[in-house]
């Protein structure tokens, strides 16, 4: 079993024979030092920043933090059985006294070598798993699904890592954050490779890039999806958070990339590229390496054709609905051609492959009821799209039920009311993850965006019904109630496939595709 414990996934390698922190000082050159030069052929097992998941023969990463720095709990790792520090000049002296025997390797920025460190701990287990790269504002799950259910179509043994879960081979357990922590994502790919993975698909938030959660790991093809307002609690700006996602487009982070052109944001990304990129869009007119054409509804998803540079003609079918997803489903078969995959192999999987946990994911028989759908939705962009996707199967009232998170990017909430009245006849607003924040405020904000896109429709004579429901559960309810003539649609948007709603620092049970189905039996008239 290896010393480094993957707490957040419940997965580690079994077996690691780590390296020596003189391997550790070479592998990094002059980005870091050991303070003890005589403790340097100690043997280091595995990494961890968590105190609390030290096993017997860690590096503890005693990194600053915004509350507290992690050289506080250096006797907690000591006691657990960790064998070295890595810390920062502010930490060596509590490292010391606390832990006199350990080594200690010191470095200006330790979290911008962490990654580095624990791809040597590890034996640099990226280089010997294909990885395939996601980022970008929404799509990113789907994407990556879409691609390793290609993969696995195609015979290729799969990991996968993102916002749902996280899988190593058929083994799979529910993810704590999109992309993990430099450690926890070096053991993971380490127990990939052990278990005989061949491809990872793995989700790349702008977080996990700015706090270098990906470094040592570079991905072999990258794919871009687009981008729009998001994180802003985070990055601050606009342009801090397109510097972000730009960073996968470069050497340290891929080897080539695919990017979708079709925003403003995205045509810079591109731009600035500094790996060999292939452009693809969904618009008509762009000079875009790629190019999707002739979409057509086939079930519940869209058949369409993707034209290469050379005039190639590729169809393909996306098993969900929405342009935005046909642009997700020719970014995954793109990134999967890059990456090796035969046109053949890309057709047959997309054909095979099926839809993606709480995105567009529909609730129930809709030849019994409305047709009731389940969405990601957490962006004013996002929230357009899937209303977009879901008016040409609308003949009565296109109803949507949505709230905003806390603590996250209060900008965004207005607009996400005013994206909802903009596309849909009623919104129902509510709460999604208030966490620490008032959910009476977060509601007010998201009103007061839907009620200006109403009055703007009310001025073209046309009428859009906004209610205010705090109680997630009973706003789901008033939905079904309200989508209940033939042909009415019913899209509950924001929390998709999460199983929980953090209100006041507590997650309470709560899943909307099991709310809607409750609701679908018991209030539907």
């Amino acid at each position: 079993m290896s010393a480094a414990a993957v707490t957040s996934l419940g997965l580690r390698p079994s077996i690691s024979n780590g390296c020596t922190l003189e391997q550790v000082v070479e592998a990094l050159e002059s980005k870091v030092r050991c303070v003890r030069p005589d403790l340097l052929g100690t043997r280091v097992l595995g990494v961890t920043l968590d105190s609390r998941a030290v096993r017997p023969g860690d590096l503890y990463a005693a990194l600053p933090g915004s509350r507290a720095h992690g050289a506080q709990f250096v006797a907690a790792a000591a006691a657990a059985g960790a064998v070295a520090v890595l810390t920062d000049d502010a930490g060596v002296a509590t490292t010391q006294e606390a832990a006199p025997q350990l080594a200690v390797l010191v470095s200006d920025d330790p979290r911008a070598v962490l990654g580095q460190v624990a791809a040597t701990v590890y034996g640099d287990p990226a280089v010997d798993v294909t990885l395939l790269g996601i980022t970008g504002t929404n799509g990113k799950t789907t994407t990556t699904y879409l691609m390793d259910a290609v993969l696995r179509s195609a015979g290729r043994v799969t990991g996968l890592v993102g916002t749902v879960e996280t899988r190593v081979a058929d083994e799979r357990v529910p993810s704590v954050r999109t992309t993990p922590e430099a450690p926890d994502l070096h053991a993971l790919l380490a127990a990939m490779r052990e278990r005989g993975v061949q491809v990872c698909s793995m989700e790349v938030s702008s977080q996990a890039l700015a706090q270098h959660r990906v470094d040592g790991a570079v991905m072999d093809v990258a794919g871009f999806t687009n981008f729009s307002q998001d994180h802003l609690e985070l990055h601050g700006d606009m342009g801090t958070y397109l510097a972000a996602k730009a960073l996968l487009l470069t050497p340290a982070h891929s080897r080539r990339a695919v990017v979708v052109v079709d925003d403003d944001g995205s045509r810079r990304a591109a731009a600035g590229a500094t790996v060999p990129i292939i452009t693809l869009t969904g618009q008509a007119g762009s000079d875009a390496d790629w190019r999707v054409v002739e979409r057509t509804p086939s079930g519940a998803g869209t058949d369409f054709v993707l034209v290469g540079p050379r005039g190639q003609r590729l169809g393909l079918r996306c098993p969900l609905p929405g342009d935005f997803n046909v642009l997700n489903a020719a970014l995954a078969a793109l990134v999967l051609l890059a990456a090796g995959l035969t046109e053949q192999q890309v057709v047959d999987g997309l054909r095979s492959a099926d839809g993606v946990p709480g995105r567009m994911e529909q609730v129930g028989d809709p030849a019994s009821g409305p047709l009731a759908v389940v969405d990601y939705a957490h962006t004013p962009d996002a929230v357009a799209a899937a209303l977009d996707a879901l008016r040409p199967a609308t003949s009565g009232r296109l109803v949507v039920v949505l709230g905003a998170g806390g603590d996250r990017d209060p900008g965004k909430r207005p607009a996400m009311g005013a994206a909802a009245a903009d596309a849909a006849d009623v919104v129902v607003v509510t709460d999604d993850n208030p966490r620490s924040e008032d959910p009476a405020a977060i509601r007010s904000a998201v009103l007061a965006g839907a009620r200006r896109a109403a009055d703007v429709r009310a001025g073209r004579g046309e009428r859009v019904e906004v209610v205010e429901i705090g109680d997630r559960a009973a706003a789901i309810d008033e939905g079904v109630r309200l989508a209940n003539r033939s042909g009415d649609v019913l899209l509950v948007a924001g929390k998709g496939h999460e199983p929980g709603q953090e209100v006041a620092g507590v997650v309470h049970p709560f899943d909307d595709r099991a709310e809607v189905a409750r609701a679908l039996r018991e209030v539907r008239p």
